[in-house]
This record gives structure tokens, C-alpha cells and sequence, in this order.
């Protein structure tokens, strides 16, 4: 078999079994601080473990603000539609997740228009039903979210740190080119050099 034909072969078998494959589900954590008079996305995501098993999902979205010793309930998504069950955020919740599917693995929401009476504990609850053959099987998850807001965005250090990095790593690459092309350059002329002294 030639070498030609050994390329092709990871490449037909990719677009033979291309339907066997999913999107990769990572459950990141929810950044924790908003800034008032923005939007801000509170992340909730909750991946199945068996991703090959057909499955539908409720989310339910729990807050309790600094001054609260409960929970209340404040939204719901499940069958494709969504509730907002509490009035302060009427009009300010906005679904986020997965969209068009009752598989949910995002179960992420929106808040437009953050005031500093958001600020507090958000709890996302997944309830999961697994489909089997010959069964169902019920699953939960529980992400807690505690939330600040802030009248400005502050960077924190990491991201100040990556972007030092970057500016390092730039300028790096960049000496590192200069050396190249002047070590290049220097073969090219002695070669060429050489080759004149030889045609003489």
C-alpha cells in the first residue's frame, strides 16, 4: 500500500463513522463577580456521564441574597420553555443553556441589567432522567454560585499575569525571528561567496 494511500485511510474512516460523534461537554465554573447596569452570565453546567444514553432535563435556579436566610425559587427551564417565579427578576432572567433539546447539559441563565440586590448565593439544581432500554434511571446535581457585585470591573491578577506573558512571549518570538533571518542571511552570502570563488 503506498504511502498516499495510508494518508487516506484515517481520513475516510473519520467521515465513515463521523456520526458517532458529540460535541465534548466541560463543566467550567461560573465566573463569580457581575458589574451593575451590565449583563451577566451565571454558568451552570452539569454533563452526563454516559453521553450515548438518550436523557431530558429540568433546571431549576434557587437565590438567596445576603440578607436572606433562604432560598427562593426564581426560575425554571424544562420541555423547552422557561418560568421566572420570582418578581425581582421579572423581565431580567434570560435562558442561556442548551438550546432546541431536552438533553440539557447547560444550564446556564442570563441576568440583564445586574443591581447590587443580586448580589448572594444562587443555587442550580439539575434533575436527569436517563432513558435505558429497559429502564429509566433519575440523577441530580447541585451547583452553588456565590455572586458579588461591583459598581466596576476589577482585573484580577491572573489576568493581568497572562497578559504580561503574552507580551513576553511576543517579543520573544519575535527576537528569535530576527536571529534566524540574520543567521540565514550570513549562510545565503557565504554560500553564494563560495560559489563565487569556484565559478572563478
Amino acid at each position: 500500500m503506498s504511502a498516499v494511500r495510508l494518508l487516506w485511510v484515517p481520513v475516510l474512516l473519520c467521515l465513515t463513522h463521523a456520526w458517532l460523534c458529540h460535541g465534548a461537554c466541560v463543566e467550567v465554573d461560573s465566573d463569580t463577580e457581575a458589574v451593575a447596569g451590565e449583563g451577566f452570565k451565571l454558568g451552570c453546567i452539569s454533563c452526563k456521564m454516559r453521553g450515548e444514553v438518550p436523557a431530558s432535563a429540568t433546571v431549576d435556579w434557587w437565590f438567596k441574597a445576603k440578607d436572606e436566610s433562604e432560598f427562593t425559587h426564581i426560575y425554571s427551564y424544562g420541555e423547552m420553555s422557561s418560568y421566572i417565579l420570582d418578581d425581582r427578576f421579572d423581565q431580567r432572567l434570560a435562558w442561556n443553556g442548551s438550546k432546541k433539546t431536552d438533553d440539557v447539559q447547560d444550564g446556564s441563565i442570563y441576568i440583564l441589567n445586574v443591581t447590587f440586590n443580586d448580589t448572594g448565593i444562587y443555587r442550580c439544581f439539575f434533575d436527569r432522567m436517563l432513558y435505558f432500554p429497559y429502564y429509566q434511571s433519575r440523577s441530580n446535581a447541585t451547583k452553588i454560585i456565590i455572586l458579588t457585585v461591583v459598581g466596576h470591573a476589577t482585573r484580577g491578577m491572573a489576568s493581568i499575569l497572562s497578559e504580561v506573558m503574552m507580551y513576553v512571549s511576543i517579543i520573544g518570538l519575535q527576537l528569535w525571528l530576527l536571529v534566524e533571518m540574520v543567521y540565514c542571511y550570513r549562510k545565503i552570502a557565504a554560500a553564494g561567496e563560495e560559489a563565487l570563488r569556484e565559478s572563478e
